[in-house]
């Protein structure tokens, strides 16, 4: 090998009888730190979310370091694209819109917010349902069908009401949506004390937090692409939100913590919902 590369034998025995030095040393280490966070999130962390982290286990760095080991290694993260905004000329007169006036939320079960998306599906689609808790950041009910219905959004609003136990005077922020104005949801409403309340017409940015998750849902789940079927849709959506958003996934909003580590401050009701 050194004949080949014209070097001196005497030359190539020094290089690997010398000792790294203690910051190459910590280097590496770090990078493989790096690497089996990145790996472990399956590329959902950038650099901040990977520096917390890893302080967090006692590996003292910071988010500019990590992101120029992760540049150096090629990780990128999953980024979220940018979203194209429409407005919507749908009317509801049932409700208005009571969370654009309430401010920041420190209650868990003050506010949810719903909203439904599709999820592509073989050489089709299916549609989710789902309601986050606006302090938590955490979803709370959801559900998966075939078709857009008033049925697929009660199902997910009676799987949180199960979850979380609510109390009365839980908001309910939706859009304008006719699934979220028939008779059968709006009962459910009323019979357990929760408040309608929906998006003002044409203003996509009043649902944002909803919208926000589903972007983040797809971005990191599907990159573009689409379920082979409606058995692994259902699997890998609810790993995604059981296993890793609601138990592991930091937020910024929550000092970097996961909603359920977040709820952990708060203490569980035990009201009795009603269906």
């Amino acid at each position: 090998m050194c004949a080949l590369l014209k070097a001196a034998r005497s030359g190539y025995y020094q290089w690997r009888l010398m000792k790294r030095s203690r910051r190459e040393t910590e280097n590496e280490a770090l990078k493989e730190a790096i690497r089996e966070v990145y790996e472990r999130h399956e590329g959902r962390y950038g650099s901040p979310r990977i520096a917390i982290e890893l302080n967090l286990a006692g590996i003292a760095t910071s988010k500019n370091r990590v992101a120029r080991h992760m540049q150096r290694m090629g990780l990128v993260s999953k980024s979220t694209p940018k979203r194209k905004r429409h407005a919507s000329a749908r009317r509801n007169d049932l409700a208005e819109n009571l969370v654009g006036s309430m401010g920041a939320i420190t209650e868990r079960n003050r506010v949810w917010v719903g909203d439904i998306t599709y999820i592509p599906v073989g050489k089709g689609f299916m549609y989710m349902a789902g309601y986050l808790d606006l302090c938590l950041r955490k979803i709370v009910g959801w559900s998966l069908g075939d078709r857009m219905t008033s049925g697929l959004v009660i199902e997910a609003l009676i799987n949180g009401i199960g979850r979380q136990r609510p109390g009365k005077g839980l908001v309910v922020h939706t859009d304008r949506g006719s699934q979220y104005s028939s008779y059968r949801y709006l009962d459910i409403l009323g019979r357990n004390g929760f408040i309608a309340s929906v998006s003002r017409p044409g203003n996509p940015y009043d649902n944002a937090f909803m919208e926000s998750f589903y972007r983040t849902l797809k971005t990191e789940l599907l990159q573009g692409k689409r379920f082979l079927d409606k058995g692994e849709a259902e699997r890998k959506i609810f790993e995604y939100i059981e296993i890793y958003y609601n138990r592991k996934r930091m937020h910024s909003s929550l000092g970097y913590q996961s909603p359920e580590e977040y709820e952990k401050r708060f203490n569980s009701n035990n009201l009795n919902p009603v269906y």
